[in-house]
């Protein structure tokens, strides 16, 4: 059974290492093998990586899209987890499940449990720092036609 994504016009997708962009119009994926990959809206750029545990989350990202440099990043990912458990040691339950799931491969579930540790960020931010459009209220009026003067009825 293949794996189906549904991306917006504009969304961003990095598939094995290579960035994917999306036209005009809505597109269907299909993959019918194993793949690493991450919508834009799951993609954490280094330079928005102002908590522990956005860079906990960063590191995890560049083991999962890149294993070429999964070696180096894993230790890496070792000292950031220990920063991250002194930084937040009521948390190390959630830290053993993230060790468990990267020690065994699963990047994209640890991914998704890690970003569960973001703070709480004002409504007009999104969870990797980019600040959201101002949606405007939507207001719904009804408009009553007249009826023409000197139309026969």
């Amino acid at each position: 059974m293949p794996l189906k994504l549904v991306l917006r016009p504009g969304e961003k997708l990095i598939v094995n290492g290579a960035v994917l962009g999306v036209g005009d119009h809505p597109v269907s994926l299909f993959f019918y093998n194993k793949v690493n990959f991450l919508r834009g809206r799951e993609i954490l750029k280094e330079e928005n990586c102002d908590t522990i545990e956005k860079k906990l989350y960063f590191i995890i990202q560049l083991i999962y899209i890149f294993p070429e440099d999964a070696e180096l990043n894993l230790i890496k990912f070792g000292i950031i987890l220990e920063e991250a458990r002194l930084a937040r040691p009521e948390e190390n339950a959630i830290f053993d499940e993230i060790q468990t799931l990267v020690q065994s491969g699963n990047y994209y579930r640890a991914l998704k449990i890690c970003r569960k540790l973001f703070p709480a960020e004002s409504s007009s931010m999104s969870a990797d720092g980019v600040e959201k459009a101002a949606k405007a209220p939507v207001v719904v009026t009804k408009v009553r036609r007249r009826p023409l003067l000197n139309q026969p009825e």
